[in-house]
């Protein structure tokens, strides 16, 4: 091959119409990402860009919309239980699943819907 994957550079989440607000209480407020400057040229499609250090997720406006039940982006995180703790003290319904070998993990979803994972590999 003549080509090389280097990184993953963002994650793309849709949204219902108007949910910006939503969008950043969730992602800025709960999981302590940071917004960033959407371009000029993309700012009119609504939705709102985050940032966790090198993780980027872009939350678009979809409509009509449908969350994603199935298809989801998974976070490794450090310190999960307290991720977890802080989530539900939040009102995040979260789901545990031990169906990953070498791996603490959980579920839980946006307030549009969409899934999400967190985990932690022992």
């Amino acid at each position: 091959m003549t080509f090389t994957i280097k990184a993953l550079d963002h994650i793309q989440l849709a949204a219902p119409k108007g949910s910006e607000g939503e969008e950043r209480h969730f992602y800025s407020a709960i999981l302590g990402f940071q917004e960033i400057e959407k371009p000029d040229t993309l700012r009119k499609n609504g939705g709102v860009w985050f940032a966790y250090g090198s993780v980027q997720i872009h939350i678009g406006i979809d409509d009509p919309f449908v969350p994603a039940k199935k298809a989801h982006p998974a976070f490794e995180i450090q310190n999960l239980e307290a991720l977890k703790l802080h989530l539900q003290n939040n009102k995040v319904n979260t789901i545990d699943d031990n169906n990953l070998p070498g791996a603490n993990r959980f579920y839980a979803h946006d307030p549009f819907g969409n899934r999400l994972e967190f985990l932690e590999w022992k």
